[in-house]
């Protein structure tokens, strides 16, 4: 069932370099949580958000483009101060474990993250639109724009 969010919550998007499917994301976050023994998810970038608050207080998201379509996206928990191995300022965005998919949708490439308005966020995908697909399938299709 989707899971239907309230408006407005001010959301991030940000591309997912690496990863070539949502399997592929899944399964790095899933390796990081069991490398540091932690049951969240960090993504260490640049930038502090200055809108924090206001995606905190909203129950916001960050959507996660890959190989330049919108597939999913994750509940933002928190955002810590933090330093780099070389002692630069950064700032974890504390994730929810869960990708929630989304309707796949194109977005051009950009540098960083940005802030995502809740009317452009795509929808949450409806489980039912996928279970009676093999998983493989299902993916492939999701990666193609076509689910």
């Amino acid at each position: 069932m989707s899971q239907s969010l309230p408006s407005p919550i001010l959301h991030l998007i940000k591309l997912s370099v690496g990863p070539e499917s949502l399997d592929d994301l899944a399964g790095w976050q899933a390796l990081r949580r069991e490398q540091t023994g932690e049951e969240v998810n960090r993504h260490l970038t640049r930038n502090y958000p200055r809108r924090a608050q206001e995606i905190l207080e909203g129950g916001g998201s960050i959507y996660w483009v890959i190989k330049g379509v919108i597939l999913a996206r994750q509940h933002i928990l928190a955002f810590e101060a933090r330093a780099n191995p070389q002692g630069e300022r950064r700032c974890a965005i504390v994730l929810d474990p869960p990708l929630i998919p989304t309707v796949p949708r194109s977005h051009r490439p950009f540098q960083g993250w940005r802030y995502f308005q809740p009317e452009a966020a795509p929808p949450d995908l409806e489980a039912s639109a996928t279970d009676e697909l093999p998983p493989g399938l299902a993916e492939e299709l999701r990666n193609l724009g076509l689910l």
